[in-house]
């Protein structure tokens, strides 16, 4: 098993007074030879990853080729979503096939959750520290 990787939390958006940061995840997403890097909000109470439009789009998905997925839940729920498969990678660990739902929302950010996220990560969380490790379960 390979060691675990350690990050400092994120301030969720530079231009705000906020001081504590969010368990954002520097991640590399890939779908047939495009690529963009983000950080992705580790949300433990996510049922499923999400991945906003935009990036979709940077990504060179199609939207109308894509099958659409039950509703999502919360402030979700007013957008219609389609579900993808994308290649994930963090660190140095080998890279991962992630499910996301693809969502029309362009204001949430990348959300990494329970499915499957969380099934292929284990991730330790020291909020007091503004800090968390990640290994992958594989």
């Amino acid at each position: 098993m390979t060691n675990p990787a350690g990050f400092s939390y994120i301030p969720p958006n530079a231009t705000t007074r906020q001081q504590n940061g969010l368990p954002y995840l520097p991640i590399t997403l890939r779908y047939q030879g495009q690529s963009v890097t983000v950080n992705g909000l580790l949300d433990t109470g996510a049922a499923i990853n999400v991945l906003p439009y935009s990036l979709g789009q940077q990504l060179g998905l199609n939207w109308e080729n894509k099958a659409p997925i039950s509703q999502l839940a919360g402030n979700l729920a007013a957008f219609e979503s389609r579900g993808v498969r994308l290649t994930g990678i963090v660190e140095l660990f080998p890279a991962c096939r992630l499910a996301l739902a693809w969502t029309r929302n362009e204001s949430v950010p990348l959300i990494l959750g329970q499915v499957n996220f969380f099934q292929i990560f284990q991730v330790c969380f020291d909020g007091a520290d503004q800090f968390f490790t990640l290994q992958p379960k594989f």
